[in-house]
């Protein structure tokens, strides 16, 4: 279950969406659909949000938002390259006016050299041709490093919105 205040962040952010007349899709593999979720859990979020994708594999990430396998190779699936590209693979894919991303590491296994537990990528993109990254390690246990990456995210994706 998300806190309270990320739900009051999702309804600020559809809010803020709906007033402009811009859509929203995801592309979430860290957090496992749960943007998603923060989004739709709030009544009418049909008018803005359009559709969300889960790429937890690479085959997934490569599959369905295009991203090629040599960058996911090349960058580890835990990047800023590949963060980015999730990002606008979703804005392509989906015909979004926004989209956003998240991968990272939430543990508690996983970590190798330079890329530990908590670490994540966050993208957000716009039809515009603009794109905002963020590169956080958030403390704690899976879920509190998920959880902190919904409300950053939510945050980044009303940043491109205003």
């Amino acid at each position: 279950m998300l806190p309270d205040e990320t739900l009051d962040a999702a309804r600020t952010l559809l809010a803020l969406l709906e007033a402009r007349g811009l859509t929203l899709a995801t592309a979430e593999s860290c957090t496992g659909g749960l943007i998603a979720a923060a989004l739709t859990a709030i009544p009418g979020s049909s008018a803005v949000v359009t559709r969300g994708y889960v790429t937890y594999s690479n085959e997934a990430k490569a599959a369905m938002l295009g991203i090629p396998m040599g960058v996911i190779e090349g960058y580890g699936a835990v990047s800023e390259s590949v963060a980015r590209r999730m990002a606008e693979g979703a804005l392509r894919a989906s015909g979004a006016d926004i989209a956003v991303s998240c991968t990272g590491i939430a543990g508690p296994g996983g970590a190798t050299p330079g890329k530990p537990v908590g670490l994540v990528h966050m993208g957000a993109a716009r039809r515009d041709g603009r794109t905002t990254l963020l590169r956080r390690v958030f403390p704690g246990d899976r879920t509190a490093v998920r959880a902190a990456t919904v409300a950053a995210v939510l945050e980044l994706a009303r940043g491109l919105a205003e």
